[in-house]
């Protein structure tokens, strides 16, 4: 059998692995990319029809290419990501590979590097990028048995309305996805319950500028770790419609009913925590303390910018968070569709090597895994706030580069010196 040898295998083609790609080829590095679908495939197949980036043109790319012809402060349709990463792949020669997946990775037995069996062949590498992402695997809580009548669904699977069942729809889940497919569910004349957990609700804009760029000049993206017990809390926020903050009052009085955080199942009737007003208030609060935190940065810095004091304003709590609804019996109700907003977990079962805790979660630091050798690329908080972040994914990868090619340096070192005495 051929074996195929490598410097570095870089396992995915999305954001990471185009990223990891253009670093690696402007160190000199070796490498290839395999990709099992199509370049960013996630972007074209993996979400809902309407699905545009959650920030605006300007800052949501990689530094060295814009979005040709779209306004700066525009947020960009799925499929036009999708072209811009096949474009960005092009402009840089990458050497992609697609429609090969990768089954496994192990270590080689005696020697330095890693076997990776693939659709196509054996590739051996000295160091391999696993740039999958953070969203592989679909979660669905255990809670309504499949067997019973109502339609059930992750928003991985989502495309549009036309699509589910008639009837109405229990969207589960308050980040950025389901608030817009509720949204978006509720304009086509469906009847949309959304069930609220805790949340974080930042300003779309604020005093003329988006919510980014604050998070840019006030060193919000460069945080090294998250809050404490915050690892994991959904953001809401939209780039639909030109991009808008997301408010639950206005959602509800758009004729969306509010519920809490989804608890349990039976017999046909969903059970929601009594934790509503609790979920929004919350969120409420982390939306006012960033409007605080800019006001008293343009206030230090002299920044000549438009006051707002209307987005300071919150509204009362609408009916359904002050007396919420506790218990719904979903066919009294007209719900025939469940639909999970309720995120993802990592898949790494073709990684058969030692840097997994007990959940299946890579340990690492800055994406150097435990086992010498294996990188990770693209995760939440890598090395800040902005790591799984289209822009923040190229500074991690060329991070990881460098401390590839410092590692070829040390064995080329030993190379050499191994060659002089054999000389000698």
């Amino acid at each position: 059998m051929t074996v195929e040898k490598t410097d570095t295998l870089v396992v995915g083609a999305g954001q990471a692995g185009i990223a990891m790609s253009e670093h690696l080829g402007k160190a000199g590095i070796p490498h290839i990319v395999l990709e099992r679908d199509r370049i960013a495939e996630a972007w074209r197949t993996g979400r809902w029809d309407s699905l545009v980036a959650n920030g605006p043109a300007w800052h949501d790319r990689f530094p060295n290419l814009t979005f040709e012809g779209a306004h700066p402060d525009s947020f960009i349709p799925k499929e036009d990501v999708a072209a811009y990463f096949e474009k960005y792949a092009a402009m840089i020669d990458a050497p992609v590979r697609c429609g090969v997946e990768v089954t496994s990775v192990t270590r080689l037995d005696g020697r330095q590097g890693f076997r990776a069996e693939t659709s196509d062949g054996v590739i051996e590498a000295n160091h391999v990028v696993a740039a999958t992402g953070p969203f592989q695997t679909p979660v669905v809580p255990r809670i309504v048995p499949e067997s019973d009548a109502v339609h059930q669904m992750h928003s991985a699977a989502y495309r549009n309305p036309e699509q589910l069942p008639e009837g109405g729809v229990l969207v589960v889940g308050s980040g950025s996805s389901g608030v817009q497919i509720a949204d978006e569910l509720n304009r086509a004349g469906r009847e949309v319950w959304l069930s609220v957990g805790p949340h974080d609700r930042p300003p779309r804009a604020y005093r003329g500028r988006d919510n980014v760029w604050w998070l840019g000049v006030m060193g919000k993206w460069d945080a090294a770790t998250p809050p404490e017990g915050a690892e994991h809390v959904t953001i809401a926020v939209s780039g639909a419609r030109g991009g808008e903050t997301i408010d639950f009052r206005r959602l509800a009085d758009e004729g969306i009913s509010l519920a809490g955080r989804t608890e349990s199942y039976a017999d046909g009737v969903m059970r929601f925590a009594d934790d509503l007003a609790t979920n929004i208030g919350k969120g409420d609060e982390y939306y006012l303390s960033l409007l605080r935190e800019a006001d008293a940065f343009a206030a230090r810095n002299g920044l000549a910018l438009p006051e707002e004091p209307e987005a300071h304003a919150i509204g009362a709590m609408p009916g359904c968070v002050t007396d919420p609804v506790l218990e719904l019996d979903l066919e009294a109700a007209g719900i025939t569709t469940i639909l999970w907003a309720t995120g993802y977990r990592r898949d790494y079962g073709w990684l058969e090597v030692d840097t997994f805790d007990e959940d299946g979660e890579p340990l690492q630091k800055r994406g150097m895994s435990r086992e010498h050798g294996i990188y990770f690329l693209g995760l939440p908080w890598q090395s800040r706030r902005g790591s799984s972040f289209i822009w923040g994914v190229w500074h991690d990868a060329k991070f990881i580069a460098d401390l590839i090619a410092i590692q070829r340096n040390y064995l080329e070192h030993d190379d050499a010196a191994r060659s002089r005495r054999a000389a000698e």
